[in-house]
């Protein structure tokens, strides 16, 4: 792990992203100078430092990738020669001329950082994918450079004592906790067989996660299954309309295209008449990483866990989950497998009741006809529009994504005082023409927050999902910083002057990522280590702002029928929410397992594991429903395997949720309910404005007067709550 304010600042990424190599032997401070002033007079864009209003932007109209090994490897040489001198201080340590000399190391190798994570994740390259490939072992070696240096350590170690005799302001006193303990985490103070030992683990592994993460889009990109007008049956006009879109992209005008990604499988799956293509999408989508050729992922899992074990016993640790825990809200996995272990029965239960229904309407409709995994959204949409007259794609006609946007933009208004205002075009670069970008300022000052920048649609590669990440993080502690932040989709995109229209889910999604853009928008922090997060806390701002989509102002006023402009129908708003509980057997019960299969896979003895084997007979020993899968099997686990931002805390999105459930109940027994101006000031000022310069526990504390009760979140769920 790269200690906290040298680490990228592209935060939501899986992948991990270490940094390069240097081949330079730092020396003196003059180098510093010399290596600066050769940057200014470089013409690699990818360094320089960034020019135009706002604070400055990068310049993704100009980045190219031939540019980004070299860039990469000065802003390592740079950045080794500023570590040098902090270690070689012959000064006293102190929090100035350690810990803050620190957290200003490395600006141009983060400028250089923002352009790696964007040719990453949103315009991925078979080159790209080389010169990643390439880099991996190297980066890791780097890292290890800075992370394995005993002066730079012991004066780490030494501020941190001497503020535990003379404590330091309170967010300074979590900087220096947060920058020893993760040093301290990482084998600095290993010996140095053990610390050889460490960095070759992390130059391996580094190699695995890359490899892992490229196989994966590989398969996404690989798989496409083109459909005839015969074969459109049950589909709406609009997604029709994009999977034309999809094949005429690819080449293949006339025909219509399902991609390899979830968000053009699952409408598929919902809605195609056809079982047979739905089989075939389904495998497709759940085989990634597991067909049995050079892709296949299997083996590099192995590898992972045995590597992810050897590493954290040098430590000293029985197993990575005990090592990962520590510093996250559960502490230890028994804490997290309690909380996963109390809700499972409820969810599979639940999931038994849903296929009940599911059977019922498929036999009374004389399908003949068992039911699979791939009939699952199906089946459960018929059960939907015969439980509660609700038909999914009908909702979706009043959920525009342009529309959603203003939605999140009122709420963000009403909550946190900003204004979005559209940046004219032209003003701020982009990496493609689909990235639209909108200032932030406050309501009542005018005072300038920040960017906000989207990037909505699908495309070749572009990895799946929905997250949402920074170029520029607020901090003040060397003159203020305005944020840069940015939100990314998959949705599908439609054809020429057509809506985009999504599900209620998507819609969830929508505002869940909106949600963490801004928990950066409101930090109040000084220094960059604090604008990080506890893993299992950071998921609960954005989830917490799931539940505005469903508030009256935002349903009376943004969703509106596509084509007329008429609101959405009151008697389908009370569907809706009388429907809210619908299918929540299907939603626990997928994530929880692929939850429960991280934390039993890091607590395994990987010695002679099979992958595929342990997990059909963790699920088998699980009591896991036939009828459906994983939301992530382990194959194409990204979370847990393309780098380890979320290993063994993929958990923390349901520990996150009983914060979200809970705090939600705070809004709603409030006068003003989810508008009301008290509780959100609340809000701001302890769950969203504080990022990680105050234990999590404590700041909920703080708002709610007492800790969450998991009471909230069962009720939520329609599962039966524990007497």
């Amino acid at each position: 792990m790269i200690p906290p304010k040298i680490r990228t600042t592209f935060k939501a990424i899986t992948i991990l992203v270490v940094l390069l190599l240097a081949s330079c032997n730092p020396k003196k401070e003059k180098e510093t100078v010399t290596a600066k002033t050769e940057i200014e007079k470089s013409e690699n864009i990818l360094l320089k430092e960034w020019t135009g209003p706002y604070g400055g932007t990068p310049a993704f109209d100009k980045m190219n990738i031939t540019d980004i090994k070299s860039a990469l490897e000065k802003g390592m040489e740079l950045n080794l020669i500023e570590i040098e001198k902090i270690a070689n201080n012959p000064e006293a340590p102190t929090f100035e001329n350690t810990t803050v000399a620190m957290e200003k190391a490395g600006a141009e190798l983060e400028r250089v950082y923002t352009y790696y994570g964007i040719l990453s994740s949103n315009m991925s390259s078979a080159e790209f994918r080389e010169i990643q490939k390439e880099m991996a072992p190297k980066l890791s070696e780097f890292n290890s450079k800075i992370s394995q240096n005993k002066k730079l350590f012991q004066r780490i170690k030494t501020v941190y004592e001497n503020s535990q005799k003379t404590p330091l302001e309170t967010d300074q006193q979590r900087v220096v906790d947060l920058n020893y303990k993760s040093f301290a985490m990482n084998g600095a103070e290993l010996d140095e067989e053990k610390k050889k030992r460490y960095a070759e683990i992390n130059k391996e592994l580094s190699g695995l996660y890359t490899t892992f993460s490229n196989n994966i889009l590989a398969d996404e990109e690989g798989y496409v299954i083109y459909l005839t007008k015969e074969q459109l049956s049950g589909l709406s006009e609009p997604l029709v309309k994009s999977y034309a879109k999809a094949a005429k992209d690819k080449g293949q005008e006339g025909q219509y295209a399902i991609t390899n990604t979830r968000s053009s499988m699952d409408p598929f799956l919902t809605y195609s008449d056809e079982r047979d293509l739905r089989e075939k999408v389904w495998k497709n989508y759940y085989s990634r990483g597991d067909n049995g050729d050079d892709k296949d992922n299997n083996e590099i899992i192995a590898k992972i866990l045995k590597l992810r074990k050897e590493r954290v016993g040098l430590l000293g640790y029985e197993n990575y989950a005990d090592w990962r825990l520590q510093d996250r809200m559960a502490k230890k996995p028994e804490n997290a497998m309690q909380l996963m272990n109390a809700v499972w029965p409820a969810a599979i239960a639940r999931v038994k009741e849903e296929v009940a229904d599911m059977q019922s309407i498929a036999n009374s409709n004389g399908d003949n006809i068992t039911i699979e995994p791939w009939d699952y959204r199906y089946y459960a949409e018929k059960v939907r529009k015969k439980k509660y007259d609700l038909d999914s794609d009908e909702v979706k006609q009043y959920l525009q994504l342009d529309k959603l946007t203003e939605a999140m933009f009122f709420v963000a208004g009403e909550l946190f005082n900003f204004k979005f205002t559209p940046v004219k075009e032209g003003t701020v670069a982009v990496f493609h023409e689909d990235v639209k970008v909108w200032e932030v300022n406050d309501k009542t000052s005018g005072e300038h927050i920040g960017l906000w920048y989207l990037d909505p649609f699908a495309r070749t590669g572009k990895r799946s999902g929905a997250w949402a990440t920074t170029y520029r993080s607020h901090t003040t502690f060397n003159g203020k910083e305005t944020v840069l932040a940015s939100n990314n989709s998959n949705f599908v995109k439609p054809a020429p002057g057509e809506p985009v229209l999504v599900s209620w889910d998507d819609a969830t999604t929508f505002f869940h990522e909106f949600g963490h853009a801004l928990h950066f928008f409101a930090s109040e922090v000084r220094y960059p280590t604090l604008d990080g997060g506890v893993r299992d806390y950071t998921e609960f701002q954005s989830q917490l702002l799931e539940r505005w989509l469903s508030t009256d102002k935002v349903i009376d006023n943004y969703l509106v029928h596509y084509k007329t402009g008429e609101p959405i129908p009151k008697e389908l708003v009370a569907k809706i929410k009388k429907s809210s509980t619908f299918n929540q057997g299907f939603g626990t019960t997928e994530y929880l397992a692929s939850a429960i299969m991280d934390m039993k896979l890091h607590m395994a003895d990987p010695t002679n594991i099979d992958v595929d084997t342990f997990e059909k007979e963790t699920l088998a020993e699980l009591n896991m429903p036939k009828e459906l899968v994983m939301r992530h099997r382990t194959p194409h686990f990204g979370h847990v395997f393309s780098g380890e931002g979320y290993a063994t805390a993929y958990y923390g999105y349901m520990w996150a949720d009983v914060l979200t459930a809970d705090a939600a109940e705070a809004f709603a027994e409030a006068p003003d309910g989810f508008y009301d101006k008290e509780v959100a000031k609340k809000l701001v000022k302890y769950l969203f404005a504080p990022r990680n310069a105050i234990d999590p526990a404590e700041a909920y504390r703080k708002f709610r007067g007492r800790d969450a009760k998991i009471e909230a979140l069962m009720k939520d769920r329609g599962f039966p709550i524990s007497k």
